[in-house]
């Protein structure tokens, strides 16, 4: 089965408002499985708002859900009755058949849903998207001015920047980078890979393909890349890097656009890196015009094993959480909403520039996410240079491989 990709080009178009049902939930169980953010937390908290009738709404948001969230949707009943998912995540659920279509769900509720948001998938709604996302520059003005360098618009100015501020001793390690072992290495290797003109697989074929020159390149310029991180970058996930950007330690970073408005947050930080922190589109790569990262959509799904009445109250609370009446003064520059009434903030331009100038949505194909746990698993050697870059790719290519012959995409 290969899955359809969205356009999101289209999505980031407003319509006029409309009026939504208020919503109570009466009946029913809702448990939200997400990843942890403010954007998610900022739905999760307005579909609370439904809760009627001793009726409890509950949530676990987790940066391991990706890792919880199949197992908890497996059992009969399901534990959760929604995870939040993006474009690579909701193929494991569909793959092992542990969330429902929704079409049924939306003609009776949903009516008052953009058709933009609406991800369908063989035919059939199998998720409802509230924001898009994509990671792009992230930078500190001050830094770059006391180096006398432009914003990088390719990796190779970043790295000639980042040596100037080295060298000038502003900052020891002034690039940060979601690099932790595992999913978060792995995406770093798939934006850079793009951006080098890389495939993953043959051409209508399961086969992987990342062990060639575009490969090897990727790899080399990820550990030019890490020589100017904090030496602990194989821990670093999204939230330790805006930390260390927090601190005033890194000047320079390859970020999601959802996670740039609490960098303009003092709390936690000051307001010489806040005034300072801005934003630009992503990078390219050795000379290339793709731009070396990926286009998302983060949205919400209804699970299979649970009770229609439980499917029934989960829709009605996350249509409530994703409605126009959850935009506001705080939430509005959280994200890129894909939510009516949405007026894009200055925090989004990087995501907007991200669609503009050609980046590709990441695939959605049914076995894209054995790859991304490939990569994820197989990398850090030779980040920690206890191997060679072909040496690891081969490693990718052979996990990868027992891993879709397993599940039957390969022979």
């Amino acid at each position: 089965m290969f899955l359809k990709e969205i356009t999101m080009a289209g999505s980031f178009a407003l319509m006029a408002s409309a009026a939504y049902a208020e919503c109570n939930v009466s009946a029913g169980r809702v448990n939200i499985i997400g990843n942890e953010f403010p954007a998610i937390h900022a739905v999760v908290n307005a579909a609370k708002t439904c809760a009627g009738n001793g009726v409890e709404i509950k949530s676990n948001l987790t940066a391991d859900h990706q890792l919880i969230n199949l197992a908890g949707m497996t059992g009969k009943p399901a534990e959760y009755t929604s995870a939040i998912v993006a474009n690579s995540s909701i193929v494991a659920l569909m793959n092992e058949d542990v969330i429902r279509p929704l079409d049924d769900l939306v003609a009776k509720f949903g009516q008052d849903l953009r058709k933009n948001q609406l991800i369908t998938i063989d035919g059939k709604i199998m998720a409802v998207a509230f924001m898009a996302n994509a990671q792009h520059l992230v930078f500190r003005q001050d830094i770059l001015d006391q180096a006398g360098v432009e914003p990088p618009r390719s990796y190779e100015e970043l790295l000639a920047a980042a040596a100037k501020i080295r060298e000038m001793g502003l900052l020891e390690y002034p690039v940060g980078g979601a690099y932790k072992a595992g999913w978060n290495l792995a995406q770093e290797f798939n934006n850079i890979y793009i951006g080098f003109g890389g495939e993953f697989f043959e051409p209508g074929s399961a086969k992987a393909t990342v062990n060639n020159e575009a490969g090897i390149a990727t790899l080399n310029l990820m550990k030019e890349l890490s020589g100017y991180m904090n030496p602990d970058f194989l821990t670093h996930d999204s939230n330790a890097t805006n930390s260390e950007w927090k601190a005033g330690n890194v000047a320079l970073m390859n970020m999601w656009g959802s996670r740039v408005p609490p960098l303009k947050d003092t709390e936690g930080s000051s307001q010489v890196v806040v005034d300072n922190t801005d934003i630009a589109g992503p990078m390219t790569v050795g000379g290339g015009s793709v731009p070396a990262t990926t286009l998302w959509w983060d949205g919400w799904t209804v699970a299979r094993n649970i009770s229609d009445e439980d499917a029934e109250a989960t829709f009605k609370a996350l249509v409530q959480g994703t409605s126009p009446s959850m935009l506001n003064a705080e939430t509005a520059p959280m994200a890129v909403w894909l939510i009516e009434g949405y007026e894009p903030t200055d925090a989004a331009k990087g995501v907007f520039a991200a669609a503009n100038s050609g980046a590709v949505p990441y695939p959605m194909l049914p076995f894209q996410g054995l790859l991304h746990s490939a990569l994820g698993a197989e990398l850090s050697d030779f980040m920690l240079g206890r191997e060679d870059a072909q040496t690891a790719l081969a490693d990718v290519e052979a996990a990868y491989t027992a891993a879709a012959k397993e599940k039957g995409y390969l022979q």
